[in-house]
């Protein structure tokens, strides 16, 4: 019987991972269509990726396939071969990671979701089959160069922080079903202008810009596999790139430089900084920018609180953390959101 899940602790598959010798490369890709059974869809992935020793996070569902992907170099050319036998993945677009070690993924998690990127949409009357114009890294440079052209960041606050399009208008949100709403009401004055929505790989601006379709918007453009295919397609075309400091990923790496410019500040001392990491106390993990020096001062942790909690016993941090939900605090930086103080730990 084949297992179609892993069954190895993080912790020895990272080890594991580390002292691999063969380089991987990091891939991402998406697609919009109607899978009938997702279980069933899911399940011969993941004997198809796991054969070809795939690592990654990849989200199945309804609506279609969303997947970030590590793969050994010597596979990548049977990876694309398989995804290709799949009928309606052939000639998927690929977008190869701009700044990679190859150590994005240690495990392969393939998992049913109700949509492949929360939405928060209900109106049955909503189609992603009517979405906005693709624009490729020359289109979108063209247009962008328009003083009525309106760029929109699809990305949440902590992405935009660390790098973003020029003149790109940030809507101030933490999650995308909070986005789409947000983005609609700030720009009701605009139905007429053109409108381009960017994203990290293009997932969430392409519903985004058929969301605004939707919302009676006429002009919308979405562009083509996001950030990372336009860094790595300026870079083949030889273009004037638009995009300034760094691209937040969610994997291991936590972003991937596309130009030299610092353009975020360490949210501890504000020095220039565009590191994003997870607070090391175990009952925190909040994401946040640190400098080299403030990583060393606090011993990796948000917060002199944290950084005496972590310096505790393991088994004192333990009964700490107890009734402590953490999850909403990763991949979080609202400027609202506050870090659990030692006091409240105490309490719990």
């Amino acid at each position: 019987m084949t297992v179609l899940h892993n069954r190895i602790s993080q912790a020895e598959l990272k080890k594991l991972l580390y002292a691999e010798t063969e380089h991987r490369t990091t891939i991402s890709f998406y697609h919009y269509f109607p899978i009938e059974d997702p279980k069933l869809f899911r399940d011969e992935l993941y004997k198809g990726l796991n054969e070809l020793k795939v690592f990654g996070r990849i989200y199945v569902a309804h609506e279609g396939i969303n997947a970030q992907v590590s793969v050994p170099d010597s596979n990548v050319d049977s990876f694309k071969n398989y995804l290709y036998s799949i009928e309606r993945l052939n000639e998927l677009r690929l977008n190869i990671a701009v700044d990679d070690d190859g150590k994005s993924f240690w495990v392969l998690k393939i998992k049913i979701r109700d949509k492949i990127v929360a939405d928060g949409i209900r109106d049955t009357s909503f189609d992603m089959k009517n979405k906005g114009k693709y624009v490729n890294a020359k289109q979108f440079n063209e247009l962008t160069s328009h003083p009525d052209t309106i760029v929109v960041d699809m990305r949440n606050h902590y992405e935009y922080e660390v790098g973003h399009f020029e003149k790109a208008i940030e809507v101030p949100s933490d999650t995308f079903r909070e986005q789409l709403p947000m983005a609609a009401d700030m720009l009701k004055e605009d139905k007429e202008k053109n409108i381009i929505m960017y994203c990290t790989g293009g997932i969430r601006c392409e519903k985004a810009s058929a969301y605004m379709l939707h919302r009676g918007f006429k002009n919308v453009f979405h562009l083509e596999g996001g950030i990372i295919h336009y860094a790595n397609k300026v870079k083949e075309e030889s273009l004037p790139n638009k995009f300034h400091g760094k691209n937040f990923v969610f994997d291991n790496r936590l972003g991937e430089r596309i130009t030299e410019e610092v353009i975020s500040k360490c949210h501890q001392c504000g020095k220039p900084a565009d590191s994003h990491t997870n607070c090391k106390n175990d009952g925190c993990h909040l994401l946040f920018i640190q400098c080299d020096e403030c990583a060393a001062k606090y011993d990796g942790c948000c917060s002199e609180e944290c950084q005496t909690v972590y310096n505790l016993p393991a088994e004192q941090q333990k009964e700490l953390r107890k009734g402590i939900d953490k999850g909403s605090m990763v991949f979080n930086k609202s400027r609202q959101r506050l870090r659990p103080k030692l006091s409240e730990l105490r309490q719990k």
